[in-house]
């Protein structure tokens, strides 16, 4: 399977290894098994990440090839395996016996097919399995379902299993996905990534077996279940930022604008300046939220992290630094006209006590609009900024 025979591999079994010198053997054996059933010419590889545990002279005893990756974490072994591979398809799995190299007959069919990225399905609503004891209840019923859930709606992912460790894909298309990551998350931003760039997307069922070591498993449930959410966040701007800004914005309006006119009284509840305080505090904080999503999407965008995207491109043409600017100058002038109302109010109460409602009613909305005016227009100039660096400042 290796040396000069190297041209004619046609696939790798890419295993990441940590001391898993108690299961490591059997893998190797099923993927050769793998090979052999699937009619493919093929590598083992073992993507070794530090073992002391003698793991590396059991690899090489039963045949695979051994790279070993200096700098620690998932992420790195895995992308030190991938580099590694001598074949235009890879499949990677971990070395615990969780997974059944033996058969990958399912993911070879969808590589010949045209597929770039074979995603394994544990589910049984995708025609999986998982075997009793191969999975904590919390990762079953609570972490697996809710960030598969979470990754097929913020990206619009094909996959029923979003975090299905065992998994395919062609060289070029891991070329393609810029992989940046190198601990625990490297899995969500492939999949991440490939939905993105419109990979072709397939899934496979497959059983998930127990975990053959005695030790417990290097997988950390709540701590890496966050750090996979909190990686799709970062890359979901629309959903971190701007759906929840929009949010914000919109109720805020709609409280405000008739609140600034009078009170409201739904059944036996009197909303009044208390509420357009909190309206107003709405305001605010979903346009500086709304910004945000914006900023993030061009840096992302121009660093590479994120693709174009042709709504969003809408909207910068649209957008101008001058027409914020202007923007910016009309919330303010707005704002300043309630201020000036507010004075000449005072002004006829003799600059003494005046009504508190009627006062409020009026200084609410200026502070308001002056804040959303300042921030109209500095927010301009920072998104200039960065389109600078995007290459499309208009």
């Amino acid at each position: 399977m290796n040396g000069d025979m190297s041209e004619m591999v046609e696939l790798t079994i890419m295993m990441p290894c940590l001391n898993e010198a108690e299961t490591l053997a059997t893998c190797i054996r099923k993927a050769r098994e793998g090979l052999e059933r699937a009619g493919v010419r093929g590598e083992i590889l073992v993507a070794d990440n530090g073992s002391t545990d003698g793991s590396i002279d059991i690899a090489e005893k039963e045949g695979a090839r051994v790279v070993r990756v200096k700098e620690k974490g998932y992420g790195s072994a895995l992308r030190g395996g991938i580099e590694a591979a001598r074949s235009p398809w890879v499949i990677m799995g971990d070395s615990d016996q969780s997974y059944d190299f033996s058969r990958l007959e399912g993911f070879v069919e969808k590589f010949r097919q045209g597929y770039e990225l074979v995603m394994g399905c544990r589910l049984p609503k995708g025609g999986g399995a998982i075997m009793p004891g191969a999975m904590p209840w919390k990762n079953r019923w609570i972490g697996n379902p809710s960030l598969s859930f979470i990754g097929r709606l913020f990206f619009q992912c094909p996959a029923q299993d979003f975090h299905c460790g065992l998994r395919g894909f062609t060289k070029d298309a891991y070329r393609t996905m810029e992989l940046k990551t190198t601990g625990m998350e490297f899995a969500s931003e492939m999949v991440i990534k490939a939905t993105l760039k419109k990979l072709r997307i397939a899934e496979v069922p497959i059983v998930l077996h127990p975990d053959g070591r005695s030790r417990p498993p290097h997988l950390k449930p709540w701590r890496d279940g966050w750090r996979h959410l909190r990686f799709m966040l970062l890359f979901s701007p629309r959903w971190l930022f701007l759906w929840p800004g929009l949010a914000l914005l919109l109720l805020g309006l709609v409280l405000a604008v008739p609140l600034t006119i009078s009170p409201i009284l739904v059944v036996h509840v009197r909303f009044d300046t208390n509420t357009l305080l909190v309206a107003g505090m709405m305001l605010i904080v979903g346009f500086q939220v709304f910004f945000f999503g914006v900023f993030t999407k061009v840096y992302s965008v121009a660093r590479g992290l994120l693709p174009e995207n042709g709504q969003f491109d809408t909207f910068l043409q649209l957008f101008s630094l001058e027409r914020g600017i202007l923007g910016g100058l009309l919330l303010g002038a707005v704002g300043l006209g309630f201020l000036v109302a507010g004075i000449l109010k005072w002004k006829a109460a003799g600059f003494g006590l005046i009504p508190y409602p009627d006062s409020l009613r009026l200084v609410i909305p200026a502070v308001t609009c002056i804040t959303l005016g300042v921030q109209t227009v500095f927010s301009s100039f920072f998104l200039s900024i960065l389109q600078l660096k995007h290459g499309t400042v208009s």
